[in-house]
């Protein structure tokens, strides 16, 4: 491959992946056809390139494609489909089983739409069912287009099904049962999973055995992951380059010892051990199930082989270029996981702090290689976290420093060595149990030190110049002939970072913030520094609670009010206690709640700055309504503007307080998320709403909101908004100020405010 080629062929396969995600389809092709054409007319000698460019486009643009026509449609939300699927992974849950599944067939009803173009879909069996990695299964699925909450700095669920490739996510139906058409066909990975659960071994241990050489990210808990999330140490747990390039290393060793007791002349030049190492990578890869960070990793071992032989290798940059364009061509929809970049980015970094440098020789050599290379990569790739996930580990430069040789020259061999000498009685297992109490001693450094340091998410006027510094940080001490005095200025700039201050909120201003958390509620209100939630949200099924995805752990409420202890209301308790700290606790009267709390009064009220926050209901001696009437409904006063939540009352309630509001409302969240026994004709004429928000779930089983509330909003002149469409809606309020108002997913020409009609 002549030098630029590998430039262009990766320039040309992310062209096409991004055109397709952009949908530029109909308008790029043509264009690059002719510009294709012009260029083979004018020199003749790009034809070959030409033709490799052209390849990876269309390989990246047809698979993206072909993606996006096979997600479910509309027409078939709520629909029983029969279909036919293998088994590709199963992971269980609280009251659930997930299953991911390859559809090989499937059927939908007479007159409706097809759904044969779905390949992946994402299930919860809520039944007990008895399915295994790989086999094939008829069960009869209830199906809906892949969607997620959309939230400030949350996880964008919906975002990672796409990039996953799943184009459906849904449940199983218990009738007809699920019927197993065909047993799991033995694949070694399956069969190392299965012998390694009959091992003695203790089951953190069996846990990380299987994550660290198998691949089954999928076996470590959520506690695991919470651990390495906050210690900056993630890619030390999945099958990375870290493992592939050590397996690969060693095979290259001893091959090569082998090649020189064969051949003890011409050794150094025999290419067998090369190929042999490259199968390896290959290999071990695909036991480790071939996921995306796994062939990465392969694709990027494969060309570093490559490069070290020495045979017509390309440089270390084309190199580069080349890994990027095989992954790429192979894997398009990579291009959107942050996991791709990262990897990129710490190699070419790598390539710029070594290039024209001497290969470092004996073992103080390779150590300080190693400490340098560390201490320059932690900066450079903090920088990119903190731009890619809003977080950051304080604590991962020192960690990474320590834990990277440890987990690669002992966790990894230990644990590779002892699948190696598993046959042999005891010894194996002995090697495992080395390997559990090196696990023990990583696990307890890592909480010691994310006790010291926990994970910060910075405020976000802070986030890129921080990111800044870091990368200032890292290129002063990085790049060659940098002045002394122009290093020390990012390192005392940094050292001063513990000085900086979060920007003081805007004075007297009142942010309103309805949660996008599907069929529930959750309202956020900020007051300078008050924060107040109103509900928490709901508890899916499976044990999900959508508050657990909001914010990072550590987060204080002064109060949070459950307007009743229905489970779309109340749900997210338990994520609060767990993981977050509340002053106070409100909700009527005897509700059966797992936290105590103050009884919310009609009457009751508080004042915090230029904000007054009062309950209009319930009153006293109204035990015996139902728990939706039982509902606290606060009024909250700001100058000249009225937030009014009302839980979920019925048009009884509505009247009975509707004489203590003043109108017009400025902000009204809709009652019972839009259900037609709230928002009643006299309460939505009375108080005149110049926003509602129904806080409902996309696709949910009731309707909400129902078609006559809406045309009575719409009657009024309301400007509606929906989070189950827009996502997250925030409102802001200032004193003697229009009210600014953001949405975390605009819908394009949506008619939100239409005037009353005459």
């Amino acid at each position: 491959m002549r030098v630029g080629v590998a430039l262009q062929v990766a320039t040309a396969a992310l062209m096409g992946a991004v055109v397709a995600a952009w949908e530029l389809t109909a308008q790029a092709v043509p264009v690059l056809l002719l510009i294709g054409l012009w260029l083979v007319a004018a020199r003749p000698r790009c034809l070959v390139t030409l033709t490799l460019s052209l390849a990876a486009f269309g390989a990246s643009l047809w698979a993206i494609e072909t993606q996006r026509h096979a997600a479910l449609p509309e027409g078939l939300i709520g629909t029983d489909l029969a279909v036919q699927a293998r088994v590709e992974s199963m992971q269980a849950s609280d009251g659930a089983t997930r299953l991911l599944l390859s559809v090989n067939a499937c059927q939908a009803p007479v007159s409706l739409p097809s759904c044969e173009r779905l390949t992946r879909v994402r299930v919860s069996a809520y039944d007990p069912i008895a399915a295994a990695p790989g086999e094939q299964w008829a069960l009869t699925l209830r199906l809906r287009p892949p969607h997620g909450f959309a939230n400030p700095g949350a996880f964008d669920y919906a975002r990672w099904l796409w990039r996953e490739g799943i184009q459906a996510t849904g449940y199983v139906r218990a009738s007809p049962a699920p019927v197993r058409l065909d047993a799991a066909r033995a694949t070694p990975r399956q069969w190392a999973l299965e012998w390694l659960m009959t091992r003695s071994i203790d089951d953190t241990t069996r846990r990380w055995l299987a994550a660290l050489t198998l691949g089954e990210s999928a076996a470590l808990d959520q506690e695991d992951w919470t651990l390495l999330n906050s210690s900056g140490t993630t890619h030390l747990a999945v099958i990375s380059g870290l493992h592939v390039g050590l397996v690969t290393s060693l095979a290259l060793v001893l091959l090569r010892t082998l090649a020189r007791v064969i051949n003890p002349r011409d050794w150094r030049l025999r290419l067998w051990p090369w190929l042999g190492a490259g199968g390896v990578a290959i290999g071990y890869a695909a036991l480790a199930g071939m996921g995306p960070p796994a062939m990465r990793a392969m694709v990027m071992s494969l060309v570093a082989l490559w490069v070290l032989s020495g045979r017509h290798a390309p440089g270390a940059w084309q190199a580069w270029w080349l890994a990027l364009a095989l992954v790429v061509v192979f894997d398009p929809l990579a291009l959107w996981r942050p996991g791709l970049w990262l990897s990129f980015l710490a190699v070419a970094w790598l390539i710029v702090i070594w290039q024209g440098r001497a290969r470092p020789s004996g073992w103080r050599g390779w150590c300080w290689a190693l400490v340098r290379s560390q201490c320059l990569l932690a900066p450079i790739m903090a920088a990119a976290v903190l731009l890619a996930f809003g977080r950051v580990a304080p604590a991962a430069p020192l960690i990474n420093l320590v834990a990277v040789p440890y987990v690669s020259s002992i966790m990894v061999p230990l644990a590779l060595l002892g699948w190696l000498l598993a046959p042999v009685p005891l010894v194996g297992e002995g090697i495992w149990w080395l390997f559990g109490e090196a696990l023990s001693l990583f696990m307890w450094a890592l909480e010691v030190t994310v006790a010291q340091w926990p994970l910060w998410e910075p405020a976000p006027w802070l986030t890129y110049p921080l990111a800044c510094a870091l990368v200032l940080l890292a290129l002063a001490w990085g790049l060659p002939g940098v002045p002394g005095w122009l290093r020390l200025a990012p390192v005392v700039l940094l050292a001063l970072s513990p000085l900086w201050r979060e920007a003081p909120s805007e004075p007297k201003t009142l942010q309103v913030t309805v949660h996008d958390i599907g069929q529930g509620q959750l309202v956020e209100l900020r007051l300078d520094d008050y924060r107040l939630l109103y509900d928490t949200g709901p508890r899916f099924r499976s044990g999900f609670m959508p508050l657990s995805t909001l914010w990072p752990p550590g987060q204080h409420f002064d109060r949070v009010i459950v307007s009743h202890a229905d489970i779309d209301h109340a749900g997210g308790i338990a994520a609060l206690v767990e993981a977050h700290q509340v002053a106070a606790w409100s909700a009527p009267e005897n509700e059966p709640l797992a936290v105590e709390f103050e009884a919310c009064r009609r009457g009751d009220s508080w004042r915090v700055g230029a904000a007054e926050f009062r309950f209009l209901w319930p009153g006293a001696g109204h035990e015996a309504l139902s728990a939706n009437d039982r509902s606290c409904v606060l009024l909250v006063q700001f100058g000249e503007h009225r937030i009014l939540i009302t839980g979920d009352v019925g048009h009884d309630i509505e009247r009975r307080f509707l004489l203590d509001v003043d109108a017009p409302v400025s902000l009204l969240v809709a009652g019972h998320h839009g259900s037609a026994t709230s928002s009643g004709v006299q309460f939505v004429r009375s108080l005149a709403p110049e926003h509602v928000v129904f806080s409902a779930g996309r696709y949910n089983a009731f309707g909400h909101p129902v078609d006559s509330v809406v045309r009575r909003f719409r009657h009024q002149g309301s400007c509606l908004w929906s989070t189950a469409y827009e996502g997250a809606v925030r409102f802001r309020y200032r004193l003697s100020e229009p009210v600014a108002i953001s949405s975390q997913r605009p819908v394009p020409g949506l008619d939100r405010c239409r005037p009353p009609p005459p």
